[in-house]
């Protein structure tokens, strides 16, 4: 694969796909090579080396190697900065009209960006986004998104807890970014896909494609999103105050009932446990949310009880559903 290109091949880029590297040597292959067998062409590959102390970036390589028509760039980190900060490093090297975030522990249909881009370009869409596969070891699960008519309608929807302000199943015009000056949360890594919020409440015309492309694989027990450290609990505190303070200053009062429910969606993974820990952390957070557990219709019955039974301190019917329902009943049927 070329490592660089002339200003001229830069300018006709589609897409451009960003791709930060730490610690995926099991999984770096197959994620390139799922990249490099796109059907859509002019396309630029930026994979960010996040001072990767394994074999990642040799394996990325050699896989896009066997690709030599592709446009791969690779960039080193000195030192490990994080995965925020390794996305604005691709974002700030990006030429392409659009903008795609790929996990290196994930991997793609071969018509994702074909399928996304021309939504985008038919519906002169800021943002599109898609469905997608939650992948585990023997099986997988397929996750609908909502279809919403406006980019309000979505950031209502992602607030509210029924959509998912995931990177990665969603394409993004790069203007997007630069006229708004967004940018990743460098430093506080958990919880830095809510930058996808404020991308949201940017967006002019957005466009939603029902079929899933991405494979979320839940195997990689190094995966940043699997692990709570009083570390991550900063830095997720860190990105929802910024996500508060930003949708305020640009809205003022118009997503208050949206922000409260944003409140509880951030603090509902703290229910899914047996930990007692966990549960003091969602009773310390937000409890002034507690009061809008009824009015969000948007979500599921059997999520406003557990909050309602959290609300209420019984704790322990929530560490039976948890055993029950998420240990046993979903530990035999996705694995």
């Amino acid at each position: 694969a070329r490592s660089n290109g002339s200003c001229e091949t830069y300018q006709m880029m589609k897409v451009s796909v960003i791709v930060p590297v730490y610690k995926v040597e099991p999984f770096i292959g197959r994620c390139m090579r799922s990249l490099m067998e796109q059907t859509l062409q002019d396309v630029e590959f930026i994979v960010v080396d996040d001072c990767s102390p394994d074999n990642s970036i040799s394996i990325a390589k050699q896989v896009a190697g066997d690709y030599p028509d592709r446009l791969v760039t690779f960039i080193v980190h000195e030192v490990n900065k994080g995965l925020p900060a390794a996305r604005n490093t691709g974002l700030a090297m990006a030429k392409g009209k659009y903008v795609f975030h790929c996990d290196s522990d994930d991997f793609v249909e071969a018509d994702m960006l074909e399928g996304l881009y021309e939504k985008a370009e038919s519906e002169s869409a800021d943002i599109v986004w898609c469905d997608w596969f939650l992948s585990f070891e023997r099986n997988e699960r397929y996750m609908k998104q909502p279809y919403y008519d406006s980019a309000m309608n979505a950031l209502k929807g992602m607030l509210s807890g029924v959509m998912k302000y995931n990177v990665w199943n969603k394409l993004v015009r790069r203007e997007l970014y630069t006229t708004n000056a967004i940018s990743f949360p460098a430093g506080y890594g958990m919880g830095e896909d809510m930058t996808m919020i404020k991308l949201f409440a940017c967006a002019e015309t957005v466009a939603y494609l029902p079929k899933a492309f991405y494979h979320y694989v839940k195997l990689n027990a190094l995966a940043f999103s699997n692990t709570y450290s009083d570390k991550h609990l900063v830095e997720l505190r860190h990105n929802i105050e910024d996500t508060l303070f930003f949708l305020e200053d640009r809205f003022g009062e118009k997503l208050k009932l949206e922000m409260e429910f944003f409140k509880l969606d951030v603090k509902y993974p703290f229910l899914i446990s047996d930990d007692s820990r966990r549960h003091e952390l969602w009773k310390s957070w937000y409890p002034e949310a507690n009061v809008y557990i009824s009015r969000n219709k948007n979500v599921s019955v059997r999520r406003r009880i557990l909050q309602q039974l959290a609300a209420n301190g019984q704790y322990w019917l929530i560490s039976f559903y948890y055993k029950f329902v998420h240990k046993f009943i979903y530990g035999l049927i996705f694995r």
